[in-house]
């Protein structure tokens, strides 16, 4: 094998999760050796900028970065860029890379993220198609934008409504198109799904839901259109595909790690398996972030995957103090934010599973929440240009305060209001 190394604490996958962990521990006073691993040529950077900022040319990526290049040879953090780690060995504490190389470990965290979910369909292949995982995606997009005037973007999650949204404001013309009867079906409730679908009707995206796709049509190796299954033809130069992520853990349950799409309910595909300090069954082995399939109290203890910043940061952050001596268990509320058009939505808690909604103001105003409640619990909130309700409901979600529909809807009482009043009867 070519090259051999060995750190104390080997960090694959240099996104968020893995770039935390790394900053946590040095923060924390560890004084072993830390090496942070990644696929990408790149130092650590944001993820969410790049479907909007980035994607936009609001925001060069030297404005993305995590930190500027002299933060992590200061702090004595090993960047092992272009590298991509393909098998663990957990017995021998070691990783091989792609390159043939082999780096022994006495810690191991896994926090590789995943890769964009590809359709299946003939043409998926085809240049013009793009997933907005990376940089290097982001980067082909821009190149190929001059000549492309149409796009049809496949999802109706937040990477598809958010790349709507820049590629409308750069002048394209966007159809998007939801297999479900709503957009954000998985995630939100309809009166959010039905406020940002009129949004991007009304910015000129051509938005339908209850489609599906056939295949990508080519033109000389490249797509020149969507093929609905009805038979029709959208015609177009780009193809942005956002239908979720496969998690990144193969290396891991090749090695033995307990995880796999059997952990999951409620659709969410697969993952590595993790306890409350983020250990995998693997000894001397962490995963954290995208990847890390935990039990969740916010979810009624279910295990889960969240995609967020917020559960890559906290994960690091269980892990870092784990490694240096003071052992806690994840337990934080999550909270995620969007921004659309001059929109800007922030979530917290998880409302999977809720029974009712309440909606607090008035969507026409472009300004209100919906309040997610189950058997009468506040479980979430999505709070649109109205960050108020978003810190102040935190409070709700956190206690699972019982409060009346009618009450939380009047926006005359604010939620902090409501919280005191419940934590103190």
């Amino acid at each position: 094998m070519t090259g051999m190394a060995r750190y104390d604490v080997l960090i694959v996958g240099a996104g968020h999760a893995g770039a935390q962990a790394a900053i946590v521990l040095r923060q924390r006073g560890y004084a072993g050796t830390i090496a942070l691993l990644g696929e990408e040529p790149d130092l650590p950077y944001e993820r969410p900028p790049l479907s909007k900022d980035y994607l936009a040319g609001d925001k060069p990526f030297e404005r993305i970065l995590l930190r500027p290049a002299g933060f992590w040879d200061e702090r004595a953090i090993t960047l092992l860029p272009g590298r991509q780690a393909v098998s663990v060995d957990a017995e021998a504490h070691r990783v091989v890379t792609a390159d043939d190389g082999c780096i022994h470990y006495g810690t191991l965290i896994w926090a590789t993220g995943g890769a964009p979910r590809r359709l299946t369909c003939a043409g998926h292949d085809l240049a013009g198609v793009h997933g907005v995982r990376t940089r290097a995606d982001v980067d082909r997009m821009i190149a190929e934008l001059p000549s492309v005037e149409r796009v049809v973007v496949i999802g109706g999650g937040y990477i598809g409504l958010e790349a709507a949204a820049v590629l409308t404001k750069l002048g394209k013309h966007v159809t998007l198109i939801e297999a479900q009867d709503r957009v954000l079906a998985r995630v939100a409730g309809e009166p959010l799904s039905r406020f940002y679908e009129a949004e991007h009707r009304a910015h000129g995206v051509d938005l339908r839901t209850g489609v599906a796709v056939a295949c990508i049509e080519e033109r000389e190796g490249a797509a020149c259109g969507v093929r609905l299954l009805d038979g029709e033809m959208l015609p177009c130069e780009m193809v942005i595909v956002g239908i979720g992520i496969v998690p990144a853990v193969a290396a891991l349950l090749a090695a033995g790690a307990e995880g796999g799409d059997r952990l999951i309910s409620g659709g969410s595909p697969g993952g590595v398996a993790v306890d409350a300090q983020c250990r995998t069954s693997l000894p001397d082995i962490f995963a954290i972030g995208d990847c890390a399939a935990h039990a969740n109290a916010f979810a009624e203890g279910r295990t889960i995957r969240l995609e967020s910043v917020q559960n890559a940061n906290d994960q690091a952050a269980v892990v870092a103090k784990t490694l240096t001596g003071t052992p806690d268990a994840y337990h934080a509320v999550p909270w995620f934010w969007s921004n659309q058009y001059d929109l800007k939505l922030q979530t917290v808690g998880l409302s999977t599973g809720y029974d009712a909604t309440v909606v607090r103001g008035d969507p026409a105003e472009r300004s209100f929440s919906v309040i997610y409640l189950k058997a009468g619990h506040v479980i979430a909130l999505d709070c649109v240009n109205r960050v108020r309700d978003y810190v102040q409901g935190r409070l709700l979600v956190t206690g699972s305060a019982r409060v009346d529909p009618v009450t939380l809807g009047d926006t005359s009482i604010d939620l902090k209001t409501m919280a005191t009043a419940v934590t103190d009867s």
